[in-house]
């Protein structure tokens, strides 16, 4: 088998490497130890190498354009088993070591985690969140003779990875709870990765003992001789590796005081420990307790990329339309461009550098741009002229960001800092400060935060003020003067764009609160006079120049006056229509500051409201709204005689639109629509592409250090805690840098900048590569779970359970107990992988052959509908909640209702009012379960539920008495409730939590919550990759930071593991009890 590196719109150059480890800091990661402790491979730059377990040369020995992770050895020594992204899904694959022979042996969507080997060498055993609830992984082995993979450990809605079988191969050792598997780049103690160490019996009727409490971060499970268990932990303080034996006792057997122990991994006869440590493989003998770094150097045909070629439309992250309308100027990838508006031409582009560029502004004259480049570790502006082909820096001293040109185009206003607004003046060359400032720094600056007047003497800009609680409202400054004053006074934190009137009159600008829709508010600038329609006719007869008048003949006076009254309705006509076609001329601006207020009013529209802007004559608002979860453009008539006032859809695509911009005739929009320019002909409807046919010939030698430096740079700017959560950010920095320089392929890079933001040790951090190279093909689900045993044994897929409302089940024959014999003409039997018998069957049809007792003699055919992986697990997740319901049912013997909220969501909160039904609401009390909740942002919407108290009853005649609050419309509960968290209620689920104790609503069982809740934004890098900024924090009702200090729990209860495959949840039990016990006592 080949494995050369793929070449295709990659500039590809292969080169030796034979570097000594100790000089060139590379990045040497997931060792494995062979099974008589002579050899090692490890994972450097998404490839897999060999080398001596006495350190020396390694030898490249698997590589593909794709990342491979994870190698380890079968206990024979022959094969090593390893994940790689080549088929996209993150499959796990099998390679012989004599012969060279590669085997993939799984086939599923979502990515595998591999793990160990059987003892005997027939499974090998591996995680994955296919078939449990949310992300939630559970533990599977699959045969190396290929096959279905069969679940080994599936506590449902709960944590499981990390399987190490015994020596003896009759138990499992299994790592749960936590979320250390997913972010196990993240550096420090916390309770949310905390974790236990369990051990699992194998056999069909399973046994769980745990053995390892859940009080740090516990991790790599590996079995030693004479029942001994070598495992990962930080409870000292620091990542060492840890021994219990048969007794109860642990003890640490490193003593390091810094650096990561990470990827820990065994030899079979247990003498060695091989593991990574500041980014280099380590060995620890197990009978010396003694460690040592293996130096390593590395020598191989290793393909490096250098430059990639990106020549799509689909990348543009922001543009400007040139006053004239002639030419756009845009970004792509960091880069500035410019091409004409009106013909397909080739774009010019304007920056060759590796800094990102951003907020590309034309002049007035059309003729220059000016735009923020990140060069020199912060923002500056720089000019480009294109006549004299020249880029000039004009700012230094300090983050400069959005310049927006003035009308005459002799000056441009920007913001510095996030806190100044300055002006800079084009001809003289220098800047002054016009007023302070309180907004976002980029890369969350709003492009549209503020605009000038008409005739340019003020500038309206959105500013969060502390001093105004950071309601986020208008503000008007006085250029000259410096004068700056609040015009709207909502208590509204979210708003994005502002707009002044042509005439000079108005202002509009979009406010809202979450979860509410977004508005549009306008604001008059003074008291307006009445207008009349016969105003407009009257204007008709007005003449720009009265002395133009003929003098008619007194002969002719009839015929003279007739003619005249013709040519004046003419030139009244042609007036009128050159005055259509152009904008309203700028009036000096007036502004009535006193009673302001009074004069704001909302636009009435139906739809959730966004960025807006005002069409040249004034007349029409363009905007960008939601409606059903999509992004549209709309129009509506803001002339106030206008007869048409409906709103009208111009566009109907269910993708994201943005960045609206007017043509200075308003015949046309453009907008961007998922990284594509694109604009509509108001008139005719038409909606097209624009071509903006350019290229970018990037260099991964510079753009690693790019993505490097904005990541860095924009946690230091924007993260919650200016002390960092104690770390020196800037040490961080130096640590990080020479291993980014030496990087040799994205992931690699990816990885090592989540190691580096993993060492804040904060919630909500992460940096995710949005290209797709490797993309997976969808795997269809059939709503259906089997017996492992019976499989493994004969070979046989027998149904154990089936998902209520998937595929199987709306089918009403499939039955548990049933057998499939065969998918769409093949056969099932040990060698078969039902994942690859469905590979890009979601939503097709599927024919399977049911047997009610496994006899090929005796089947049936039935058709289905395969659906994907997310729904299966959102039906897996309502079969869970119904399931408690039913369960808190009969344990309270009907007397109390549950509900179930997975998340923080908008959809949640509408789903909870579902939730709390008649029956629920019928109850004496009701369980509030916010288990394993992702958080989101509507927890005062559900604390208002649960604590809103009845003051009023409605009494209906032939209907009795009933809650008013209720039938008036308000959702209130009225009721007494329990709250069930445990360590996966994070974020915003903690805020429901402090709120719900706080205001003493009631008892909280379980575990303390994660003490995960930083509110955070999503932010785009330069390269369409997105990082996460955690940015706001949360104190509790007494002023502590939760943010690493979980919310605690009245009555602490912890599930064991395997409990759900019992039938029982020890948490509702004891929640039941509380309630109970609380109705009963009256209070």
């Amino acid at each position: 088998m080949s494995y050369s590196k793929l070449t295709t719109a990659l500039s590809v150059f292969v080169i030796i490497c034979n570097l000594n480890a100790q000089n060139t800091p590379f990045f040497l990661t997931q060792p494995s130890i062979s099974p008589d402790g002579k050899e090692i491979v490890f994972v450097s730059a998404g490839d897999i190498w060999s080398v001596s377990s006495s350190a020396g040369t390694a030898h490249l020995l698997i590589s593909h354009p794709a990342p491979e992770s994870n190698p380890i050895f079968s206990p024979d020594g022959e094969n090593i088993a390893f994940t790689s992204d080549r088929t996209g899904g993150g499959d796990i694959y099998l390679f012989n070591l004599k012969s060279n022979n590669l085997k993939r042996l799984t086939y599923d969507d979502v990515p595998e985690s591999i793990e160990s080997f059987s003892r005997d060498g027939k499974y090998i055993y591996f995680s994955s969140i296919s078939q449990d609830i949310s992300s939630m992984s559970d533990i599977f082995r699959v045969s190396v003779d290929g096959g279905t993979p069969m679940p080994f450990s599936n506590d449902l809605y709960t944590n499981e990875f990390g399987a190490a079988p015994s020596p003896d191969g009759k138990t499992v050792a299994i790592t749960s709870r936590g979320m250390s598997n997913r972010q196990w780049w993240r550096n420090g103690s916390s309770h949310i990765d905390q974790t236990e160490i369990w051990t699992r019996t194998n056999s069909s009727k399973p046994d769980y003992q745990k053995i390892i409490d859940r009080d740090a971060k516990q991790k790599w499970p590996m079995w030693g001789d004479n029942g001994k268990l070598y495992f990962v932990s930080d409870k000292d303080g620091s990542e060492n590796i840890w021994m219990k034996d048969g007794s109860d006792t642990t003890k640490n057997l490193t003593n390091f005081k810094d650096g990561r122990v990470l990827w820990a991994n065994i030899s079979t006869d247990g003498k060695f420990i091989v593991f990574q440590r500041d980014f280099s493989i380590w060995k620890f003998h197990t009978d010396s307790n003694k460690s040592e770094k293996l130096d390593i150097a590395l020598r191989g045909n290793s393909a490096l990329q250098l430059s990639k070629t990106y020549s799509d439309n689909n990348s543009i992250s922001e543009y400007d339309l040139s006053p004239d309308g002639k030419k756009i100027v845009f970004v792509s990838r960091g880069e500035v461009f410019a091409t004409s508006s009106e013909e397909s031409a080739n774009s010019y582009q304007i920056t060759h550098t590796s800094s990102p560029e951003s907020f590309a502004s034309w002049n007035g004259n059309s003729e220059s741009v000016v735009y923020s480049s990140e060069r020199d570790g912060k923002m500056m502006l720089y000019s480009y002229d294109f006549k004299n082909e020249k880029e000039s820096q004009l700012t230094t001293k300090g983050n400069d960001a959005l310049p927006i040109f003035s009308p005459d185009g002799k000056n441009f206003a920007f913001v510095r800092d996030a806190r100044q607004l300055l002006l800079y003046d084009v001809e003289k060359k220098n800047e002054k400060k016009i007023c302070d400032i309180y907004t976002d720094a980029a890369p969350l600056l709003d492009k549209t935060l503020f605009t000038w007047s008409p005739n340019g003497d003020y500038i309206a800009y959105l500013s969060k003020n502390p001093e105004s609680r950071s309601y986020t409202n208008v503000y008007v400054v006085d250029v000259k003067t410096g004068n700056s004053r609040p015009i709207s006074f909502l208590a509204n934190s979210f708003s994005s764009t502002i707009n002044w009137s042509p005439d000079g009159t108005f202002i509009l600008f979009n406010t809202s609160q979450r979860t509410e829709d977004g508005k549009i508010a306008r604001i008059e600038l003074k008291l307006q006079p009445p207008k009349f329609r016969e105003d407009t006719f009257r204007d008709f007869f007005v003449i720009d120049d009265p002395n133009n008048i003929p003098t008619p003949d007194k002969e002719n006076s009839q015929k003279t006056v007739d003619s005249t009254l013709i040519d004046i309705a003419e030139q009244i006509q042609d007036k009128a229509k050159k005055e259509s076609k152009k904008s309203i001329e700028a009036k000096e601006t007036e502004i009535r500051f006193d009673e302001i207020s009074k004069r704001l009013s909302i636009l009435s529209l139906p739809i959730d409201a966004g960025s807006q802007i005002i069409s040249p004559d004034g007349k029409t608002l363009i905007l960008q709204a939601g409606e059903r979860n999509e992004i549209n453009i709309y129009s509506i008539s803001i002339d106030e005689f206008s007869k048409e006032k409906s709103l009208k859809q111009l566009t109907s695509s269910p993708t994201h639109k943005y960045d609206l911009q007017f043509s200075p005739d308003g015949n046309d929009i453009y907008f961007l629509e998922n990284g594509s320019l694109k604009k509509i002909n108001l008139a005719k409807g038409e909606q097209k592409s624009i071509p903006l046919n350019y290229s970018i010939n990037t260099d991964f030698e510079k753009d690693k250090m790019e993505l490097f430096g904005q990541s860095w740079r924009y946690l230091n700017d924007h993260f919650y805690d200016d002390k960092f959560h104690g770390v020196d950010w800037a040490k961080v920095y130096d640590k990080y840098k020479p291993l980014i320089e030496t990087s040799k392929n994205k992931d690699e890079v990816y990885t090592l900048l989540s190691m580096m933001i993993g060492e804040l040790n904060a919630s909500h951090l992460g940096i995710y590569d949005n290209s797709d190279d490797f993309p997976a093909q969808n795997v269809g689900k059939l709503g259906l779970r089997y017996n492992r045993d019976e499989y493994e044994k004969s070979g046989k897929l027998k149904i154990e359970k089936i998902i209520e409302l998937g595929p199987a089940f709306i089918s009403d024959t499939i039955k548990v107990g049933d057998y499939i014999m065969s998918i769409d003409g093949v056969a099932i039997d040990k060698s078969t992988n039902i994942n690859q018998l469905l590979l890009d069957k979601t939503d097709k049809r599927v024919t399977l052959k049911i047997s009610n007792n496994g006899k090929s003699s005796n089947t049936e055919d039935v058709v289905l509908k395969p659906i994907s992986t997310w729904n299966e697990k959102s039906l897996l997740y309502r079969q869970w909640v119904e399931g408690n319901r039913e369960y808190v049912t009969e344990i309270s013997k009907n007397r109390l209702g549950y509900v179930h909220i997975p998340d923080m969501s908008y959809g949640s909160l509408e789903q909870l009012s579902i939730d709390l039904d008649a029956e629920n609401q019928g109850k004496e009390g009701v369980v509030i379960d916010i288990r394993n909740n992702n958080g989101g942002f509507v927890n005062p919407y559900i604390i208002d539920i649960l604590s809103r108290k009845g003051y009023l009853t409605f009494q209906e005649r032939g209907f009795g008495n009933y809650p008013a609050r209720s039938a008036l419309g308000q959702r209130s509960l009225e009721r007494p409730s329990v709250l069930v968290t445990n360590q996966h209620s994070l974020s915003d689920a903690e805020d429901l939590t402090e709120g719900y104790r706080s205001l003493k609503l009631g008892k909280v069982v379980g575990e303390p919550t994660a003490g995960w809740i930083i509110f955070t934004w999503n932010s785009k890098l330069y390269d369409g990759s997105t990082l996460r900024l955690p940015r706001l924090g949360v104190l509790d009702s007494t002023g502590e930071d939760m943010e690493l200090n979980p919310r605690p729990v009245d009555y602490e209860v912890s599930r064991p593991l395997g409990e759900s495959l019992q039938n029982k949840d020890s948490q509702l039990i004891k929640a039941v009890e509380i309630l109970l016990n609380q109705i009963n006592s009256g209070n």
